[in-house]
């Protein structure tokens, strides 16, 4: 370690202190940035083994605990109900005689969250991914390591070696024989009443975000769960995950205005994805009946609470199946989802219920006031019953709809009446779309990648789930015509923006399909959106780990 390393030119003086502290690790023959560190424990294992604390008396008996993980005695209740902090656990033991607590051996790694001296005793709450403990560090008890305990900081992380007991009141702590210094902290952690509570700090300082506030970590890790769940629930239905390009020559698969960028080698301009459909239904002509991925998309668009300039995105192809197979199999990924993260919304009755001691789960999940109930089948409503009812006219009215129309400040002059229909669909209908409610059979001139119907042909065969009045996926039974797919690529809606049109020609995926595309049904999934609504969370930037924003 060199000296510039320890001694920047100005520290502040909460920083000097720290690396004061830092010096005074080295001097003791430490490395204050430690290393490997095997054989420790998740938190969370340490903490169920909390039922192997036993009281031992002096005659050899060994006697089980009460159960004290009550709410509010050890945190979330998550091991029945307790006895809470009425128990007088001091007077349970001194009720046994003469004896002690026994505990295993353990090992532990963590941040610290928590510390406060005692004198000769140190109380210090570690923390890693699967949640936090207290340590129980006497002078007595770790002996040489005494003064490295000395140096130690919130935000410091360390390692320990001990036995898992029980302190006089009741709590679970690991009883340290042995310490270890595994990192520094040379930054002090935010003020823990008036630190991490602006949005935009927190999403850019997200590593601040994960160790400090309540529930983000948790919440990512939740993410991770439903990803894991999405794949394998494709996986048991021999689904194949591929991984397609990210940088296309057309800007196709959707309708949004693309990031655009150069190839200096081969001298092209190139855009970013903006969807991965073409590629997919591409490896569908190649023989992979059943493909999807699951992966990043970007859209040179507006940012709020429920758009993300680049977001997850999964689409999923499968041959010989339609947009009903896809309704099936959308219920199917978030039913399972909800399974993997652990239902903690309301069971059946209205009671709280926890997914990990239920025998049954509950597929109701509370989204900021309001109680979403995911149980399958999904209600299933058509797009022109749907603006009857909200939108007040025939959506087949063509006079009605353009007299709406005006009467809500939507252009209609020299644009396609499907087009304004969808216009007053969005602005008056969608809101009205609790859910989970799949909106289906949509006017065919707005959807050029999608099968008609067979007895009408100007209505296409898609869906859009909605929840909460939040589009959340998106499915078609694909259109798989070459010639029709080729008219309609050039077909320019009038009204539509290029940046809102599909009429984008991409002549590689015409000559695909002339080869043949088995018939399919294709669904798209936002993932972010689900994790927001699955995780009880109101804005997309809550969900993304590094959400882009403005520079400063």
């Amino acid at each position: 370690m060199t000296e510039n390393s320890l001694s920047p030119e100005s520290p502040t003086a909460l920083e000097a202190a720290r690396r004061e502290k830092l010096r005074k690790i080295v001097e003791l023959g430490h490395d204050p940035w430690g290393g490997r560190f095997d054989e420790r424990a998740w938190i969370g294992d340490i903490r169920a083994r909390a039922n192997e604390i036993v009281f031992r008396t002096e005659a050899g008996q060994a006697i089980d605990l009460p159960d004290l993980d009550g709410p509010d005695l050890d945190g979330p209740d998550l091991d029945g109900p307790g006895l809470g902090d009425d128990f007088n656990f001091r007077q349970w033991l001194a009720n046994q005689g003469p004896g002690a607590l026994e505990g295993p051996q353990v090992r532990a790694a963590g941040r610290i969250v928590l510390h406060r001296d005692k004198g000769k005793l140190k109380f210090i709450n570690i923390r890693d991914m699967t949640g936090d403990i207290q340590l129980f560090v006497g002078k007595k008890q770790v002996a040489d390591d005494w003064d490295l305990a000395q140096c130690i900081d919130l935000g410091d992380l360390i390692g320990i070696d001990g036995k898992l007991m029980r302190t006089k009141t009741g709590e679970l702590s690991i009883f340290a024989e042995r310490l270890y210094f595994l990192c520094k902290s040379l930054e002090s952690p935010p003020d823990k009443h008036s630190g991490l509570k602006d949005a935009e700090l927190r999403q850019r300082q997200r590593y601040l975000d994960l160790i400090h506030t309540p529930g983000v970590l948790p919440r990512f890790l939740q993410r991770t769960r439903i990803v894991r769940s999405i794949r394998d629930t494709l996986a048991e239905q021999d689904f194949v995950e591929v991984e397609g390009p990210t940088l296309h020559t057309v800007a196709g698969g959707a309708a949004a205005r693309p990031f655009v960028t150069h190839h200096n080698a081969l001298d092209i301009d190139l855009t970013l994805r903006i969807a991965l459909e073409l590629h997919l239904k591409r490896l569908m002509v190649g023989g992979i009946e059943r493909v999807y991925e699951l992966g990043r998309v970007y859209r040179n668009e507006g940012i709020d609470q429920k758009h993300n300039p680049e977001f997850t995105m999964l689409e999923v192809y499968q041959a010989y199946g339609d947009y009903r197979s896809m309704m099936d199999l959308t219920e199917q990924c978030i039913c399972n989802a909800i399974e993997a993260i652990g239902n903690r919304g309301k069971g059946p009755d209205g009671g709280s219920q926890s997914g990990e001691s239920s025998s049954t789960t509950s597929y109701r999940l509370l989204y900021g006031e309001t109680t979403i109930d995911f149980t399958p089948p999904f209600e299933r409503r058509t797009y022109a019953d749907l603006f009857q009812e909200y939108a007040g006219v025939d959506p087949l009215d063509e006079e009605a709809v353009t007299r709406l129309a005006a009467t809500n400040q939507i252009e209609t002059a020299g644009r396609h009446p499907d087009v304004v229909k969808n216009d007053l669909f969005e602005a008056l209908v969608e809101d009205h779309l609790k859910g989970p409610l799949f909106v289906i059979d949509y006017p065919s001139s707005i959807c050029p990648l999608t099968k008609r119907k067979r007895d009408n042909p100007a209505i296409a065969e898609r869906f859009e789930l909605f929840v909460e009045g939040m589009e959340l996926a998106n499915a078609y039974t694909e259109l798989n015509d070459p010639d029709l797919q080729e008219e309609l690529f050039r077909t320019q809606l009038a009204g539509l923006s290029e940046e809102d049109s599909m009429a984008k020609m991409d002549h590689d995926f015409i000559r695909a399909l002339r080869y043949g595309m088995p018939p399919a049904g294709g669904l798209g999934i936002g993932i972010d959106r689900l994790v927001m609504l699955l995780t009880n969370t109101q804005s997309i930037r809550d969900v993304i780990l590094f959400p882009l924003l403005r520079s400063k």
